[in-house]
Parts: structure tokens; C-alpha cells; sequence
């Protein structure tokens, strides 16, 4: 409804403004320049311009030299460069490491039992949400929630017609209690508009059994209601006094209006938080050393995951040479379910990890266009390489579906095929991504 988009678009346009920061005018100028630029100038004509002497060029090439001598030399990102050194010494330490790894355990004998818990698992300090209507903060759902209601409630008083619709939409839990507040609603909007002249439909007893059952529980219904121009009395009811909302406006615009409030209550949606992707660079020594998936990446909390894991395991123990490979892909998929997020890290040669959280549901596509979004030649075609091996080709299949739950660690390839002499192979991060460098110590 246009109502509901004017809303959106000028609450986007006010966030917009005020990360822009302040302004400054444009009629205020510097100090001792500005009389200047008051005092009108006399017209004096075009003045003629003698060509410079040799000598002058001569000297003017020279400096121009000199400023691009300097300029090359100043154009080094002296931080990104070291930066990379202590990323390929880590990778060497690395490599070194796992060799040493790999050796001891070639001189054990017999086999060895991995348990779920030792497996190398990602990390990430939490799972954060953000909603671009309210602004550019960060926080833990909860937290967002929490202003996204406190954000609506302060919009009242400048529009409390669709602050109401979307208080309804977006502040109660249970969707199947508001679609059937919002049905009753639209009912005494319809009465009111089809039958004008009936006073009965004006009047909405708030001891009904239908009011206190439908309208009653659900937040945002009184804000609704004294928008469409409903207010509270007390009327006479059975020889009792009784609490009614009655409306009051009678003209066809206000009849009008409240057709629109009907029509922008239907189409409201609810403002929900949005998944933050938090995204980090780390060093390949920070990424090998932070390997545990806070409790919000699952659906069960730690007790319960630990307690159903030895359960499993002790099932799966006695089970497993009997268990057919159907058997096996069920026990899969439901391990997956537990999963709410999904780590992704792509690791670059130059020993770079670019980090960041998704939703199982949410499209391979979008780890690619995140990856795209900070290289520094975003046109040019990339593989993201599994560090098992193998490549992922289903785009527009989700992460829960490619199995790609609850962390992977990719490894990024420039696409072969592009032949540039011109293109620096060793430069993949724009300048400004690793400034978003994690600080090893947390």
C-alpha cells in the first residue's frame, strides 16, 4: 500500500541522513576568505596568458617527475603488507605443523576413535541481527527485537495509524491470534463503512465475548483503534455502565481513511530482524586456534545435544554394521537439523580468511555475492574449492540442502581461464576489508 511504502522510504531516507554525519553550509566560508568572496569582482575582461619559455617547461616536467616519483612510492599499503608477511609466516608454521602432525600419527599403530566433540569445528563470538529501518546497530536478536518495538512505539505520534498496523503485525508471537484479531478488525471497519448511518456498528462493547477473546490480547489493537478514530466511553449497557469504543467521525473522507487503515492493516508485514553476517578477517593462527560454535547455532541447547550425542553414539556402536545406507542419509539429515547457522570461511593464498555467519536456508548465491562484494576486482570469475576437495555448482540450492552445516572452510581460486597480464593474481581483498582484521587476542 502506498501508505505503508511512504513510511518505509521516509524512515530509510532519515537513517540514510543521519549516518551521513553533520553538514555544513554552503554560505559560510573560510576565515579571511569569506570577504572575499562577498566583495563583487569588476569585470576586467579576459586576460591574455603569455606561452611558458623553455626553461619553464623544462622545470615544470621536472617536478612533475618528482610528484610521481613520490607518488609511487607513497601509494604502498605499508599495513597490508604486513598484514600478508604475518599470514604467510603463520601458513608456513602451519604446514610445518601438520606435517609434524602427520608423521606422528603414521608411527602410531592400530586405528584411532574421533569423537564429535574433538572434531575441528569453527568459531564466531555470537550470532548477530541487525534492521536496516532503525539503523546501522548490531546486536543479539533479542536486543534487536527490543528496539524494533521501542523504534515503533516512538512513531506514534507522528504516524499512529501505520505504527499501529505494524505494532500488531510485528509485537505479538502468535500469528494465528493476530490474523484473527486483524479479521475482526477489517469486520468492524466493514460494518461501519457499509451501513454509516447504523449507529449500532459506531459502538464495539469491550465486555464482549468476541473483544476480549479476539482484539483484547493482542498488542498494538488500542493504538489501532484510536488511529481509525475510535475513543473510549462509558455507555449505559443492561442498567450498567459499560466501556464501549465508539467512533466518532461521520464525514465520507473520514470513511475514506478508514478504508485505507483496513486495506494498510492486510498488507502490513512484520519487521522482523535481520541476520548480520559479521563479517571478520583472521590470521591462519586466529582461525586454528578459536574452534568451538556458540550454543545459538543450535536448536538444542548444550545439555541436550550432549546428552542425545551419547545416546547416539552408544546406538550407533551397536548398530553400525547392520545399518543400510538409507539408514545412514536419515541419520544424516537429522544430525543437520539441529543446525540453525552455518560458519563460512574462505581462506585466500596469501593466507587471508574472510569469515562470516549464515542461515542454514539461505542460498549458496549469497556466499558468493559476499565474497564478490569484497574483492578487489569483483568482475573477475573465482572458485570457492572445498578444502576436502570438490566444488560446489548449485548456486541457488541452500546451505542446509549442500550440506554445508555448521561450518566449511572453502579456498579461493581465481578462475584460470582469465588471462590478464595486466591484473596483479596476488591481490584479492579490497583495501579497506582487511581493516576488518580480528584481534588474535579474542
Amino acid at each position: 500500500m502506498d501508505a505503508l511504502k511512504k513510511f518505509f522510504d521516509r524512515k530509510m531516507s532519515d537513517t540514510k541522513f543521519k549516518k551521513a554525519g553533520s553538514g555544513k553550509s554552503l554560505a559560510t566560508g573560510s576565515q579571511g576568505g569569506s570577504g572575499s568572496h562577498s566583495r563583487q569582482q569588476p569585470n576586467r575582461g579576459p586576460q591574455q596568458r603569455h606561452p611558458p619559455t623553455q626553461d619553464a617547461r623544462k622545470a615544470g616536467a621536472a617536478a612533475l617527475a618528482r610528484f610521481e616519483t613520490n607518488t609511487k612510492k607513497t601509494d604502498v599499503n605499508w599495513s597490508m603488507q604486513a598484514i600478508k608477511a604475518q599470514a604467510r609466516k603463520e601458513m608456513e608454521a602451519e604446514k610445518k605443523a601438520q606435517e609434524q602432525q602427520q608423521h606422528d600419527a603414521q608411527a602410531l599403530a592400530g586405528p584411532r576413535e574421533v569423537h564429535l566433540e574433538a572434531a575441528p569445528m569453527l568459531a564466531v563470538k555470537g550470532v548477530l541481527f541487525h534492521c536496516p529501518l532503525i539503523g546501522p546497530e548490531v546486536a543479539p536478536y533479542d536486543d534487536i527485537k527490543k528496539h524494533i518495538r521501542e523504534f515503533l512505539y516512538s512513531q506514534i505520534e507522528e504516524d499512529a495509524a501505520i505504527s499501529a498496523c505494524l505494532i500488531i503485525h510485528t509485537c505479538n508471537k502468535n500469528k494465528e491470534k493476530v490474523g484473527v484479531c486483524i479479521d475482526t478488525l477489517c469486520k468492524y471497519i466493514d460494518n461501519i463503512v457499509s451501513n454509516p448511518s447504523d449507529e449500532k456498528f459506531r459502538k464495539i462493547r469491550q465486555s464482549n465475548k468476541a473483544y476480549q477473546e479476539r482484539i483484547h490480547p493482542i498488542e498494538g489493537t488500542r493504538e489501532f483503534l484510536s488511529a481509525a478514530g475510535f475513543a473510549e466511553e462509558e455507555l449505559s449497557f443492561n442498567d450498567t455502565n459499560a466501556k464501549f469504543w465508539v467512533f466518532k467521525n461521520r464525514g465520507s473522507d473520514d470513511l475514506s481513511n478508514l478504508e485505507q487503515l483496513r486495506d494498510a492493516l492486510v498488507s502490513a508485514e512484520p519487521l522482523k530482524p535481520q541476520l548480520d553476517h559479521s563479517l571478520a578477517v583472521l590470521l591462519p593462527a586466529h582461525a586454528a586456534s578459536h574452534t568451538d560454535l556458540p550454543p545459538e547455532f543450535f536448536n538444542l541447547t548444550l545439555e541436550e545435544l550432549k546428552k542425545e550425542h551419547q545416546e547416539r553414539t552408544t546406538a550407533f556402536e551397536r548398530s553400525q554394521m547392520l545399518m543400510t545406507k538409507v539408514m545412514r542419509e536419515r541419520m544424516e539429515i537429522k544430525e543437520l537439523r539441529k543446525y540453525r547457522f552455518s560458519l563460512i570461511r574462505v581462506r585466500f593464498p596469501d593466507g587471508l580468511i574472510l569469515q562470516s555467519t549464515f542461515g542454514v536456508r539461505e542460498k549458496f548465491e549469497e556466499v558468493l555475492t559476499l565474497v564478490r562484494e569484497n574483492l578487489v576486482n569483483d568482475w573477475r570469475p573465482f572458485f570457492l574449492n572445498l578444502s576436502g576437495g570438490g566444488r560446489i555448482n548449485e548456486s541457488e540450492q541452500t546451505l542446509y540442502d549442500l550440506k554445508l552445516v555448521p561450518a566449511v572452510m572453502f579456498n579461493f581460486e581465481w578462475d584460470p581461464s582469465i588471462q590478464d597480464p595486466n591484473l596483479d593474481d596476488s591481490v584479492y581483498l579490497k583495501p579497506e576489508t582487511p581493516m576488518l582484521l580480528q584481534d588474535p587476542e579474542h
